[in-house]
């Protein structure tokens, strides 16, 4: 059974950090792109970013203006997004996604077949 266990989020001060991890179990993980996607209250859920099955290249939506980081250790089967300078606009629930088809570049929900449970992030003075 594929699983994704997304945790790390938290509530942080305006140009606070936090780092990401989402656990995969139940598939050769280094197969797959992945991808995070976030929604904020109210609005519909947004990709992030993306990145090759090994690492290689990687994706940004573009208000993510260089305060992101997308990584992935494929040893420890684990997904990251490192997240630095956040503002209140990027409170959401953060999701990790496993891609299927398509390229990085194509952040799109149809084309991810797993997601994890999301992890809430919070910004706020």
């Amino acid at each position: 059974e594929v699983q994704l266990q997304a945790s790390g989020g938290g509530v942080v001060q305006p140009g606070g950090s936090l780092r990401l991890s989402c656990v995969a179990s139940g598939f050769r993980f280094d197969d797959f792109p992945m991808s995070w996607f976030r929604q904020a209250p109210g609005k519909k859920r947004e990709g992030v970013a993306g990145i090759t099955s090994k690492g290689g290249s990687t994706y940004y939506a573009g208000f993510v203006r260089g305060r992101l980081t997308v990584s992935r250790d494929n040893a420890k089967k684990t997904l990251y997004l490192q997240m630095n300078g956040l503002n209140p606009e990027d409170t959401a629930v953060y999701y990790c996604a496993r891609k299927d088809v398509g390229s990085i570049d194509e952040l799109i929900e149809e084309m991810h077949d797993s997601w994890g449970q999301g992890t809430q992030v919070t910004v706020s003075s």
